[in-house]
């Protein structure tokens, strides 16, 4: 039995499949982590250019205590577009929070060389606002290309299907991102901010040929620090 202190992941209110890899899926990660639905809170509130802020705020801040009730030591979520949240949650929260993979772009851009960026692969492009990077100290006007809003991606992550076609998913996300660096040029590195997408980064670096960052980098080093010898 782990006796380590779980993290918390506060889930978007879904039905689609749950792979290794994602979030969701108990074996992504080498620690524990419990999980807390947000009860009504589904795909279409979170990947939103204006979302409903009260509704999400109330439902984050209410289920990050209970988690940190049931022993949780930090807390994430399951959709990246929570990044808009992130200083808010953090403000009500009992243990810290890092809400986002989109936190890792002010970091990572600190490691580039002179003149390379750091491009963002998302679940939706047109919904991916620079509040969003406002939020968490990013640059608004990080490049960023989104998956397909017409392929298996949108069809099971956007519209919660319950089906996976694990192979398209992942020609959609190399897809994606070779628009990103066809657009942007100057892309020295890639974030991935949806959730779901870890499965195939290790495809999308191989095809790229560049560091590719997702949720599962920036909690290891989160829970790393959490647990920590001091």
């Amino acid at each position: 039995m782990d006796d380590r202190p779980p993290l918390g992941i506060l889930m978007l209110d879904t039905r689609f499949p749950r792979i290794p890899g994602d979030i969701g899926h108990p074996d992504t990660f080498p620690f524990p982590v419990i999980h807390q639905r947000l009860e009504g809170i589904g795909p279409a509130d979170a990947v939103n250019a204006a979302p409903d802020k009260a509704r999400i705020r109330a439902a984050l801040a209410s289920n990050a205590r209970a988690l940190a009730d049931r022993g949780a030591i930090g807390i994430t979520t399951s959709c990246g577009f929570l990044s808009l949240f992130q200083q808010a949650l953090a403000m009500v929260s009992p243990v810290p929070v890092a809400a986002s993979a989109l936190l890792l772009v002010p970091i990572i851009a600190r490691t580039l060389p002179g003149g390379r960026r750091v491009g963002v692969l998302t679940a939706s492009r047109d919904n991916l606002t620079a509040a969003h990077f406002a939020a968490i100290d990013a640059s608004r006007d990080t490049p960023v290309e989104g998956m397909s809003p017409n392929g298996a991606f949108a069809a099971t992550f956007l519209a919660d299907g319950e089906e996976l076609d694990q192979e398209a998913v992942a020609r959609e996300t190399r897809e994606a991102a070779r628009r990103l660096v066809a657009r942007h040029p100057d892309v020295g590195a890639v974030v991935i901010e949806c959730t779901n997408l870890p499965p195939y980064a290790e495809s999308v670096r191989r095809d790229l040929g560049m560091p590719v960052y997702d949720i599962t980098d920036l909690l290891r080093m989160f829970y790393a620090g959490l647990t920590r010898p001091r």
